[in-house]
């Protein structure tokens, strides 16, 4: 197995302070962050400015064919050599260690690492680049996740299980998004990546307030992350169902621009250093459910969550205003959507509720959170979500999931 010094940013940031009142305020971003229809064209030129001339590409079979030569030839263009490489599909030890190997059987020295993809392969590009020392390029190929923008990755088994989130001293140096391909790609991925987003701003929110919550790094947010968390709620309330018409149509405009971003740099920002709570942390507790890990994508758990966190902290109407969004958009708002039952699955839901209960996450609320507590909110937020869908319809999530 490859090995490198694990890192952990709150040693760095925080260190041994324990007083909540001198706790310093710390800002992640990306170096550079790039958008727009066509940009993957260009990213030879992207990063001649680092200037790196030997890297390697990592990238899925089916991207490899949809547009591989593309990004050879900005190379090609730009004086560069890189080398390619095929994700095999799982962000775990086992897949950096096979690429690792691969890499030092070149004859040149690998002086970046380019990963091209969704979240496990940007993740899993992240991990090889830290141990060779080496700056990382993101280029996501869908809008599902935050992943692209932040410094840290979820690493799984060989099965998929996640069993670990290793933390790099370096953000991605570039992050390039084409939206042209995001508008290709299935609409249940920008949908997802709405779930994620919007929690980000509540989560944000919620850790800004509690004095004794952190960030990811362990510090406190800034002001700056929760402005920035804030803006992708915002965003999304006025710009997602227009989005989401676009992108079923294959097509980009404005709104499409403005979600990916909100999706992908605000929510990558905000979530890394304006921090999480409970949303994410139910939707951690989800993926105990084998059918819920294997099926749904993570923003639509993050979107349940979300709800169960609002009624847990008493916020009603706004739970209510979210469940409605995400009704409109397509996103699961109660049980029978993530194919639960509320009796047939009740262990399986009260055991998730417990894991969810017991993870750092839960800890960012101004309140101690119970499994049954939390259990009790989750079964409120599948109320509400029959109520809301009763009076909406569920349209848009049954155009997703049941073609």
């Amino acid at each position: 197995m490859s090995t490198k010094e694990p890192y952990f940013p709150q040693a760095v940031f925080v260190g041994n302070e324990t007083d909540p009142n001198n706790i310093p305020r710390v800002l992640i971003t990306p170096h550079r962050y790039i958008q727009g229809k066509g940009v993957l064209d260009h990213l030879g030129r992207y990063v001649s400015v680092l200037p790196r001339k030997h890297p390697m590409i990592l990238i899925s079979t089916g991207g490899n064919k949809r547009f591989g030569e593309r990004i050879r030839q900005s190379f090609k263009q730009a004086q560069a050599q890189p080398i390619t490489e095929i994700f095999q599909g799982e962000c775990s030890a086992e897949e950096v260690d096979r690429i690792i190997g691969v890499i030092k059987k070149e004859e040149n020295l690998i002086d970046a690492v380019i990963t091209v993809g969704g979240g496990k392969c940007l993740d899993t590009g992240k991990c090889v680049a830290f141990r060779l020392g080496v700056p990382v390029i993101t280029c996501p190929t869908i809008a599902s996740t935050d992943a692209p923008c932040s410094a840290v990755s979820v690493m799984y088994s060989q099965d998929g299980v996640q069993i670990a989130v290793e933390s790099f001293p370096n953000s991605p140096a570039i992050v390039v998004v084409d939206t042209r391909i995001i508008s290709e790609s299935p609409v249940r991925h920008l949908i997802a990546g709405m779930g994620d987003a919007m929690a980000t701003t509540y989560e944000a929110r919620t850790c800004f307030d509690n004095i004794q919550a952190r960030s990811i790094v362990g510090a406190r947010p800034t002001i700056t992350a929760l402005a920035i968390a804030e803006l992708s709620a915002k965003t999304l309330f006025e710009y997602g169902e227009e989005a989401v018409t676009a992108v079923k149509r294959k097509s980009v405009n404005e709104a499409v621009e403005r979600v990916v971003e909100a999706n992908t740099l605000l929510s990558g920002v905000g979530f890394e250093s304006g921090g999480l709570a409970v949303a994410h942390a139910v939707a951690t507790g989800l993926t105990v459910i084998p059918k819920l890990h294997n099926d749904y994508l993570h923003g639509e758990l993050v979107a349940i969550g979300l709800i169960a966190q609002l009624l847990l902290e008493d916020q009603k109407a706004e739970a209510r205003r979210v469940c409605e969004f995400m009704t409109k958009v397509g996103l699961p708002v109660h049980m029978g959507q993530l194919s639960l039952d509320e009796n047939d699955d009740a262990e399986g839901i009260k055991e998730a509720m417990a894991v969810a209960a017991g993870t750092p996450l839960a800890a960012s609320e101004p309140f101690e959170v119970k499994g049954e507590t939390l259990l009790a909110a989750f079964l409120e937020a599948h109320q509400l979500g029959l109520e809301v869908t009763q009076a909406i319809g569920d349209g848009a999530y049954r155009e997703l999931h049941h073609r």
